[in-house]
């Protein structure tokens, strides 16, 4: 339970150090290199995403937002009453907040994030603004299995909320088997709203992630940075650089940091050789049509019920229920 206004106990299955030094040496030693995206949000990466959600060029957030303000009650009444709502990934918790205002009698709210401090601070302020919710934080990897609490009061169905076209970072492969674990949590009677980037031209995407104000790139560095604090690596900042690129065959952005230079890292008691223009994947952002994105699902066991889009159709809402 939430307890006083403002007070909120967080379930916590944070990755532990084991967890984030055991991925960065295999992502490091794979061909290609990579480090897994999720462990972007480390306090200071929670803080810097935040600072891109607000920039001029990053459309995503601001696009999302404004058709939570314009459907919100239209979303909320295609969920329905009585409902739980599990947050996956959201933030700071402001769309989350402006659907759950909209929900008729919403009995609990469930966010999972891996951000501890975020969840915190979105969970207590949420407490505040709505005392008599019952909010049940999990800071946590939602790509793994977790067991989730149970609100004291039964709903009549579950809904989950995943924003911020989280589902685009994930492989398709990996993504429709996500939405097959989503769609076994909702329940048959539960759904699914969820927010998608839509595809669209390349100089508005690669803008997107390569901002003029540099917010993105000290974003993306901040994991190197993360690494040589937490796990007692050298990485040295300045021989690496960021970079962002649209693959239009792939469908995504490709986020990758860059060695400017022949180097040498070492992480874990491992050496990591490097060659000038080698590059480590960061993160993948999969960009989707409305008609792939509503098969995908439907292949993972949900029907499209309801999709809400901008006019310049940069991004999606979708609501799903799970087929019978």
């Amino acid at each position: 339970m939430s307890g006083a206004p403002g007070m909120v106990a967080v379930l916590d299955l944070e990755p532990v150090n084991e967890d984030f030094l055991a991925e960065v040496l295999a992502g490091l030693a794979a061909s290609p290199r990579s480090l897994p995206c999720k462990f972007f949000y480390d306090e200071q990466g929670a803080e810097l995403f935040q600072k891109i959600c607000e920039l001029p060029e990053y459309y995503i957030t601001r696009t999302e937002t404004e058709l939570l303000r314009r459907h919100g009650r239209e979303m909320a009444e295609s969920i329905g009453a009585n409902a739980e709502l599990i947050g996956f990934g959201t933030g700071a918790g402001v769309k989350t907040r402006m659907l759950l205002e909209h929900l008729e009698n919403p009995i609990a709210y469930v966010p999972v994030d891996i951000s501890k401090q975020s969840l915190l601070d979105s969970a207590a302020e949420l407490s505040r603004a709505m005392p008599t919710l019952d909010i049940l934080p999990v800071c946590g990897d939602y790509l793994q299995p977790l067991q989730l609490p149970k609100s004291l009061r039964k709903p009549d169905h579950v809904a989950v909320y995943f924003p911020g076209s989280t589902i685009g970072n994930m492989e398709p492969e990996v993504a429709t088997d996500f939405l097959r674990r989503v769609c076994r949590l909702c329940g048959k009677s539960g759904g699914l709203i969820i927010g998608v980037d839509l595809q669209k031209d390349r100089a508005v995407l690669e803008a997107a992630y390569n901002d003029s104000a540099g917010v993105t790139a000290e974003f993306n560095l901040n994991l190197l940075v993360r690494a040589n604090r937490e796990l007692g690596a050298d990485f040295d900042l300045p021989l690496w650089r960021h970079q962002a690129i649209y693959n239009a065959r792939e469908g995504r952005i490709e986020m990758h940091l860059l060695s400017e230079t022949a180097q040498t890292v070492r992480v874990g008691g491992v050496d990591f050789h490097f060659l000038s223009g080698e590059k480590i994947i960061t993160e993948f952002s999969y960009k989707y049509s409305q008609a792939g994105f509503a098969a995908a699902a439907a292949s993972a066991g949900f029907r499209l019920a309801r999709v809400w889009t901008d006019p310049q159709q940069l991004f999606a809402v979708f609501h799903f229920t799970v087929a019978e």
